[in-house]
């Protein structure tokens, strides 16, 4: 299975379970991508805080060859450029994600 998943929020607790989601996806042999959007393409000024360590779950994911992209639109009305997260993406990277998954959730 193909889990597509589009990150809307800057919350802390949602970016986590997001991403907690994403990894759990991973280690059962399944694929996972996130498509930061709104307020979820600010995920690379998300500090972790004492309940949730949002940089830890960010690489692991990561690390576990999950993809991430951020909404070029998005980054852009946040005065935002390309980061070591992910790469910028378009309307039709996310449509190609959506097309490709068995499964989109949003966060």
């Amino acid at each position: 299975m193909k889990l597509g998943i589009i990150l809307q929020s800057n919350k802390p607790e949602h970016v986590w379970n997001t991403f907690r989601l994403g990894i759990t996806t991973l280690k059962a042999g399944h694929q996972a991508e996130v498509f930061l959007m709104s307020e979820g393409s600010e995920l690379d000024t998300i500090s972790d805080t004492k309940d949730f360590d949002i940089s830890v779950k960010v690489a692991e994911f990561k690390n576990l060859k999950g993809n991430i992209y951020a909404c070029g639109s998005c980054m852009k009305l946040r005065g935002k450029e390309e980061s070591n997260v992910c790469p910028i993406s378009t309307m039709s990277d996310l449509l190609a994600m959506i097309e490709s998954s068995d499964k989109i959730l949003v966060f």
